[in-house]
């Protein structure tokens, strides 16, 4: 099924010769209020359809919603790719699209380690020292994340209408803390519980923190394993059932715990992504201000 884009969306759906061209427009244009200029028009159109898919199988009985954090509610993806290029720039290397991709969702630990061997850095850094580096550059603009377009207003409606919702981020508490710097009235706010990674003892020595400032949950197994939002959904007032959570991500990887937690997914991706990357999701969006509650059984937005 295909779903007619509001006009909030910024473009329309296109279809040409029986495929979907790939966007190669970048997560921050979705944010920006200017126009697409005549020669990216053709491309955003086609991309939309592919992030506008629905599946046939929604669930109409949602009693809770999890949220992932980077790339779905605070633009801090962009900070990242940043951060990583400079730090493999260094080395006469470069932070591509498809390693991106494979990396989104992932606990630091297990990415840095995929970063470093995929660019056969090996002999060069480890995962650690890669890690090491892009944290010591995140750390100086984590604070300046701003949310992603119909975040707020989403999350303000759920938690008006006494959904429960909850974040589950693989960030760990201290980044979590930074990014969020802008927003915490918002995020202490509506959400119920927060799960974040915890603390890793190797970067303490970063952070000048001692152990009892280390917080977090231990999550065993990062995305695509579906830990952490089992885990989340256990941490309502009584036990969330799977097949009544739903969950909002923006990476393959996410989409995959999600969808092996039993749970139905919502996916925003990159406008980047490839149509392949978001087959797993139940439905695609282009943007959180495309959300439609109502689709879920969930109360709508007032008019």
């Amino acid at each position: 099924m295909i779903k007619s884009l509001p006009a909030s969306a910024g473009c329309l759906a296109h279809h040409c010769d029986g495929s979907l061209a790939r966007s190669k427009i970048g997560r921050q244009h979705r944010s920006s209020r200017d126009c697409l200029s005549s020669r990216n028009l053709f491309v955003a159109m086609a991309s939309s359809v592919a992030r506008s898919r629905k599946h046939e199988a929604a669930s109409s009985n949602i009693t809770h919603c999890l949220f992932d954090m980077d790339g779905l509610l605070l633009n801090t993806e962009d900070l990242y790719t940043e951060a990583q290029q400079e730090v493999v720039g260094r080395y006469g290397k470069k932070f591509t699209w498809d390693l991106k991709a494979k990396t989104m969702g992932m606990k630091a630990g297990p990415a840095s380690k995929l970063v470093v061997e995929t660019l056969g850095l090996e002999g060069q850094m480890t995962g650690q020292q890669f890690l090491d580096e892009r944290e010591l550059i995140l750390h100086k603009t984590f604070s300046s994340a701003s949310l992603m377009p119909g975040a707020e207003r989403l999350l303000r409606h759920l938690h008006k209408v006494g959904i429960p919702i909850c974040l589950a981020t693989s960030s760990d508490a201290f980044n979590f803390n930074l990014k969020t710097t802008k927003h915490k009235p918002l995020f202490n706010e509506v959400f119920h519980h927060k799960v974040t990674d915890r603390w890793r003892p190797q970067i303490l020595h970063l952070h000048k923190l001692g152990e009892g400032k280390k917080g977090g949950d231990m999550i065993e197994h990062g995305k695509p394993a579906p830990d952490i939002f089992l885990h989340a959904a256990k941490q309502f007032d009584s036990t969330a059932d799977p097949k009544t959570c739903l969950v909002f991500e923006d990476a393959p990887n996410g989409v995959k715990a999600g969808k092996a937690a039993g749970m139905s997914v919502v996916m925003v991706p990159d406008s980047n992504m490839e149509a392949k990357d978001t087959q797993l999701a139940d439905e695609v969006l282009t943007s959180l201000q495309d959300f439609d509650p109502s689709h879920w059984g969930l109360p709508a937005f007032p008019s």
